[in-house]
């Protein structure tokens, strides 16, 4: 697989680099009352959001053990609701209402008291079972604050930063809710939260297309002499748009690769320990995206990418089971 990147690239990229309440009051307890048919049952209320928003955090959560169940969908519901603040608020305003929001709600919860709000009270009752720790809620709350202001990204330095504090930030309080301390496992997450998020990006980019928006970092778009007015208006027929794709996926699938290359210590001879298999299911979404848009030629605008792929549930029952991702 990616055997043209191999020979292209020959080696990894590793880069690594209550004031408003008061004016808008109303606004803010639409916030909290819109979900009140969810707070009788907070549980079940996060694993429909999740089932709704990220069908593959959904089909993975099945692998969690039962008693953490409840957990790991309230914390993948906590990482939809920040990621879709910025498609379902009408001004920027509202958007740091809600950022606002959920940073008072965290420092609730590690209070031991909660808002009204069916995902504040899920992660209440998962910090009461697990240690979750309240600095990385609050490290993916100011990352989609400053997206806000910062939709687009002009390096891929910069995007790699983001991905860290919000696809990777979400893997480290998994690691934390299965009790599964290790620096090999922590910096496999890293990379592994950047092809996350990379790959949702590339996913996506049709969608943002229709709206004006550039998802892939100008840093590879103007390499590859790409006019992003004509990506809007043209689509997969823009100049250059495949081979900017094509650098783009093959930074994530070089952060794959390396989150694998991290399983080689600690003695695990490139297997994922079996309690912490779950959380590394995330990886196997991602090679089945990103295999899919190589048979495409790295044409991301291809309508079957779209689709659920119908051998994803039994390819991550067989990852499962390898211990591998």
């Amino acid at each position: 697989m990616f055997a043209r990147q191999i020979l292209q690239h020959g080696r990894h990229t590793l880069s690594l680099k209550p004031a408003i309440a008061r004016h808008c009051p109303g606004a803010l307890q639409t916030l909290v009352t819109d979900s009140s048919a969810g707070i009788t049952n907070p549980a079940a209320y996060c694993k429909d959001l999740v089932q709704k928003y990220d069908y593959d955090s959904y089909l993975i959560g099945h692998f969690y053990p039962k008693s953490k169940q409840d957990a790991y969908f309230a914390i993948k519901a906590f990482s939809v609701e920040l990621a879709t603040v910025q498609e379902n608020v009408s001004n920027s305003m509202i958007g740091k209402m809600r950022m606002q929001f959920w940073r008072d709600a965290v420092k609730d919860i590690s209070s031991g008291r909660s808002p009204k709000h069916p995902i504040a009270l899920a992660l209440l009752r998962a910090s009461e079972t697990a240690n979750l720790p309240a600095y990385h809620f609050k490290r993916i709350v100011d990352a989609r604050a400053t997206e806000l202001e910062t939709p687009s990204h002009l390096t891929i330095d910069t995007l790699t930063s983001h991905a860290e504090s919000t696809s990777s930030t979400v893997l480290y309080l998994l690691l934390s809710l299965l009790s599964q301390p290790s620096s090999s496992l922590s910096h496999a997450a890293s990379h592994l939260g950047v092809a996350q998020t990379f790959a949702t990006l590339l996913r996506a980019l049709p969608y943002h297309a229709t709206k004006g928006q550039m998802v892939i970092p100008a840093e590879i778009t103007a390499k590859h002499g790409v006019n992003q007015q004509e990506v809007f208006r043209r689509g997969p027929h823009a100049d250059g748009v495949d081979n900017a794709v094509f650098e783009f996926a093959t930074t994530a699938n070089d952060h794959l690769i390396t989150a694998r290359d991290m399983l080689n210590g600690e003695k695990m001879d490139g297997l994922v320990p079996r309690a912490a298999m779950p959380i590394f299911l995330s990886g196997v979404p991602i090679a089945n995206y990103l295999g899919r848009l190589e048979k495409t030629n790295f044409n991301a605008f291809e309508p079957k990418l779209q689709l659920r792929d119908w051998k994803l549930p039994w390819q991550l029952w067989k990852s499962y089971y390898q211990r591998k991702f």
